[in-house]
Parts: C-alpha cells; structure tokens; sequence
C-alpha cells in the first residue's frame, strides 16, 4: 500500500513539473501574424523597417520571446491587450525576454513593436516561449484597409521623445509607434507598412542612398534584397520626403552634393522632374492607390518656402485623378516634430483623408 501511494505521488510530481515545462512557439508558427517588410531566414524573422511588428494571441497568463540583436541600439514597445506595457531593449546575445505575466487566466494579445529604423540593425526574432497548457489562438482577421508611408525621419519617429533639448537621434528617443503615421493607420485600422528612414531625400540625402534607390527593398541594407509588391498593396500611400533636400541643395560641400550634383546647383525643373518621376515609380507598383503627397512639418513648409510649390507643379504634370497633396502646418521650432507635434500632424492627415479619400 506504501509503494502505491508512494507511486501516485511521484505521478503526481512528475504531472506537475510537466505542466510547468515551457514551449516553443517558432517563427514561422501560422498562429503568429507580422506586419511590414519581414524579411525570413531559415530560423527567423528578420525585423529592420520602422513600425514592423510581431502578433501573437493566445489563452493563458505568461509569454516570452526569443529574441537576437544584431546592434544595440534598437527598442520595442511590448504591447499586451493593446495597451503598451514598456519599452525592450533588445541586446546582442541570443535571449528570452520576459514580454508578460500574471495575466488572468484568459485571451490575451501581445505585440513587439519596433519603436526604431533600420540604421539601429536588424533584430532577429525565433519564436515564443509559453507555459505548457497555453492555448494559442488563431490570429485576428487581417485589417481590411492597408496603408504605407515613404518618408524621412519625422516618419521613423526621430527624437521624438527627447525632451532634453538635443533632438538626439539615439534609438532610446526614437518611437514610430507615436509618429504620425503609425496614429494615422492605428486611427482607421488598418495595415501598416512604413518605409521610412532618418536623413533622407528624393534627389539627396546625407548618406549615400536615396530614396528611388531603396524603396524596393526587403532588406534596406541589401540592394539585391528586392520586396515583392504584390505581397502588400495600400489603399493609400503617403509620401512625406523632400525635407532633407530642401537642406543639402544648399550646401554645396556637402560630399552627397558633390556626389549627385557635382558643382550646379539643381534648379525647379530639375527638383520637380525627380519628385515626378518617383511618385510615377510609386504609382507603377500600385496602380489603384490614393497616393497622397504630403510635406513638413518641419522648416520646408515654412512661409515662403519653394517646396511645397515643387510638389504641387510634379503632381499636377502627373494629371493623376487619385494624386493628393497635404501639407503639415510649419511646427516653428527647432528640431523634430514631439509626440505632442506628431499628433498634431496625425489630426491633420486624418482629416485629410477623411474629407478627400474613400477606402
């Protein structure tokens, strides 16, 4: 009778402990659903872009990612049942990251956010961790409308938390979940991709890439990475640059001046023939897009400025009947649009959109 009891209770142990073992939930898992430019390797998802973002839904009270940087610089926004829970830095070495617990016993939803761009480095996401006994749940329907955004770094979302003064481009300021973009797709729920990165331009930028050169790829720093468009197709797509060469045209030493200019200046015809041409190429891969071509909110939509009047005459040569223009009001101040200025920009496009397009 001993030996029974005996039995029973290292079963019961042994019931236990099992219970408590924890499981991978890979990748590639179909209940695990991305958004924005994903690029997969064998064993991970690669996430770069601004704004990309993992999803998991699931029943049960605790979660963990397994999760390798491949810089330090790059942070996450840990969302759990849509609210943000905090900010992940994510570090070099292969680890797990405690994304939640204590949850009540019931249907949850967590999403990593990337809150950085893709000059941080690329993060390398495997998988989840979970209790054994969670119950993953099928992910939630995809949103029916879909946006993306081309732009610069007031679309990544630079400084936009730095509050010290110094417009500090460091990736623990930067937050593209509160740009105005991101506002703008989480406002009319709807996909979000945002192509985006800090410094640069249409024609110049203040490093060696420019726009028509990398909005076509997968991986940004691969130019033989190419994105297939059929993949994501917006409803609208906005169009945010032109702020960066607005500055380099100037600066005639600049080396990237030097480098696409030589000596000369660029002229209107030449600054608007390059705007033309490269919302022609947008409109090329997305033949039924509202495209809205926006500008600002920083000091190239100042009083007096020539470049909203670059972007009206390119997209009137286009006599494109869904082609849109909206500017964002000058902030007039220094440095990066704030949460506080993003969200102001947020209302603007919004309204847009509400008042021009329909999805």
């Amino acid at each position: 009778m001993a030996k029974i009891k005996s039995f029973f209770l290292l079963l019961t142990l042994l019931l236990l402990t099992n219970s408590t073992q924890a499981k991978t939930v890979k990748f590639n898992n179909p209940n695990i659903s991305y958004e924005g430019r994903i690029l997969y390797r064998p064993d991970a998802a690669v996430l770069s872009w601004s704004g990309t973002s993992v999803t998991i839904k699931f029943k049960g009270t605790k979660i963990s990612a397994e999760i390798q940087d491949l810089d330090t610089a790059n942070y996450y926004n840990v969302i759990v049942d849509n609210k943000v829970s905090f900010k992940l830095h994510t570090e070099t070495a292969k680890k797990k990251y405690l994304l939640a617990s204590g949850l009540s016993n019931g249907n949850h939803t967590v999403q990593l956010f990337k809150r950085t761009e893709w000059d941080k480095g690329k993060t390398l996401f495997f998988g989840f961790e979970t209790p054994d006994g969670t119950k993953l749940l099928p992910p939630a329907a995809p949103k029916k409308r879909k946006i993306e955004f081309f732009g610069n770094s007031i679309t990544c979302g630079y400084a936009i938390e730095d509050y010290t003064g110094k417009d500090s481009g460091t990736g623990y300021y930067e937050n593209n979940y509160l740009t105005y973009a991101a506002l703008t797709a989480r406002h009319f729920n709807a996909q979000y991709h945002c192509t985006s990165k800090s410094g640069i331009g249409i024609m110049v930028s203040w490093f060696p890439l420019i726009m028509p050169e990398m909005y076509n790829r997968t991986d940004a720093t691969d130019s033989t990475s190419t994105w297939d468009f059929s993949r994501y197709t917006p409803d609208v797509v906005v169009i945010n640059l032109f702020q960066n060469d607005s500055w380099i045209v100037k600066q005639h030493n600049n080396p990237e001046f030097k480098r696409r200019f030589g000596t000369t200046e660029p002229g209107e015809d030449y600054i608007v023939a390059a705007y033309k041409n490269f919302v022609a190429t947008i409109r090329s891969k997305y033949p039924k897009a509202s495209i809205i071509c926006a500008l600002g909110s920083m000091d190239a939509t100042r009083e007096g400025s020539p470049w909203p009047g670059y972007v009206q005459k390119a997209t009137a040569q286009l006599n494109d009947p869904k082609l849109y223009t909206c500017f964002f009001k000058f902030k007039n101040a220094n440095g990066h649009p704030n949460v506080a200025e993003q969200k102001t920009m947020a209302d603007t496009l919004i309204s847009f959109i509400d008042k021009n397009i329909k999805w």
